[in-house]
């Protein structure tokens, strides 16, 4: 891998959904050019999927992209870790390491490589893809404030960032880590049900999403209360008090705060297991 002066280079280790919507997240933002993103994968396919939609280089060696990289970015499933930090462990020295893991401590990953790599937990969400995304980190004590700074601007170049004690990162991955899916849900429930009230599948699907997005931005913009914006929309024996009653009666809140603990769990679970 070619290497200017003061370049950042990447090694990303396993190119699964979350590594393909970092990457295209950093080249459409022009964090990092293409040049200097190494992606390794086992599976040929997923190789040529990389290359040709990102114009980044791939290959199956993950010490050799690491050793050529100023930073490593860790996208393996949690189950894989441990054989592939095997592997990687010589290549590591110096480095500055961001995994993604779901479960992983920062205790476990020093120990599995030279005392001088420096690692910092990250749980980002798929939606930095689109540059839309939000990312919690977690910093090992011998990481640098250079490098925390140059974590937080790969990550904030796809999204907002937040930094939290590690401890939190369990519930960091059950609300934002999961919660993209739990929005699509919403959004496909919204517009199924525009569709049974005879919308038109394309029209339903575009005002649920942008209702979505829309409220969205509404809570992070005002800074206001959701519960306030909330009834704001709600009139006094109108439409949407009519549905609001519709989803308490469903158990809306209820079954969120149940996604978002028993995913928080998930990952408690996926610290503990086995790891080859």
């Amino acid at each position: 891998m070619a290497k200017k002066s003061g370049m950042t280079t990447i090694a990303m280790i396993g190119s699964g959904q979350m590594g393909e919507a970092l990457i295209g997240g950093w080249l459409a933002a022009k964090t990092v050019p293409a040049e200097a993103i190494m992606a390794t994968d086992a599976s040929a396919e997923r190789r040529d999927i990389m290359k040709r939609r990102f114009g980044v280089r791939t290959g199956t060696d993950n010490r050799e992209a690491a050793s050529k990289s100023s930073v490593v970015v860790l996208a393996v499933k949690p189950q894989m870790l441990d054989g592939v930090m095997k592997e990687l462990s010589p290549a590591l020295a110096g480095k500055l390491v961001l995994s993604i893991a779901a479960g992983v401590t920062l205790k476990h990953l020093a120990g599995l490589a030279p005392k001088t790599a420096r690692f910092v937990r990250i749980m980002p969400n798929t939606p930095v893809l689109v540059r839309d995304g939000v990312s919690a980190l977690s910093f090992g004590s011998t990481v640098t404030d250079k490098e925390q700074q140059l974590a937080r601007r790969l990550f904030e170049a796809v999204g907002k960032a937040v930094v939290v004690e590690e401890k939190l990162m369990d519930a960091v991955t059950g609300l934002s880590g999961s919660g993209p899916a739990y929005v699509f849900m919403a959004i496909e429930a919204l517009a199924d049900g525009g569709v049974k009230m005879g919308l038109p599948r394309a029209v339903a699907d575009l005002l649920a999403a942008q209702t979505v997005l829309g409220a969205a931005r509404m809570v992070l913009e005002t800074g206001e209360h959701p519960a306030k914006l909330k009834n704001g929309v709600a009139s006094p024996g109108g439409t949407t008090i009519a549905g609001l009653h519709r989803l308490e009666q469903g158990g809306l809140r209820a079954a969120l705060m149940g996604a978002v603990e028993a995913a928080a769990k998930r990952s408690e679970e996926l610290g503990r297991e086995p790891r080859h």
